[in-house]
């Protein structure tokens, strides 16, 4: 969960914080429900900022930079298998063709994922230096 007691006591804040918030907003029309939300409020205010405080314990990252067309293109490959599964809801009026062009349109998006993303990268890899 936390790597060191500021980070556990920062998260610990959050969870609070994200919880009175919520309890707040349940009960807003309430005096109590409108002071919940607002102490909530605080309290992820104060974690947020105990989170910036907090030094980075990580050492180099395993990712040099990487090709932002790369990245884009995967991008673009997986929201194009997205839309085509949305637009073929709208192109075919039997089940047996929305079934076709969604699963079609599945298989777009996992190639994006599994095959053009990670692709992209591992293009600078910092175990390829």
């Amino acid at each position: 969960m936390a790597a060191t007691r500021q980070q556990g006591q920062g998260f610990g804040l959050f969870l609070v914080g994200i919880t009175v918030t919520c309890g707040g907003i349940a009960e807003i029309s309430s005096g109590l429900g409108k002071l919940a939300l607002a102490v909530g409020l605080v309290l992820m205010a104060v974690s947020f900022f105990r989170f910036l405080s907090l030094k980075p314990l990580e050492g180099k990252p395993a990712l040099g930079t990487q090709p932002a067309a790369s990245k884009a293109v995967g991008v673009l490959v997986v929201v194009a298998g997205w839309l085509l599964v949305l637009v073929g809801l709208h192109m075919a009026s039997g089940v047996a063709g929305r079934m076709i062009l969604a699963l079609v349109g599945l298989a777009i998006s996992l190639v994006g994922v599994a095959f053009v993303l990670p692709a992209a990268c591992n293009k600078n890899a910092i175990w390829k230096a």
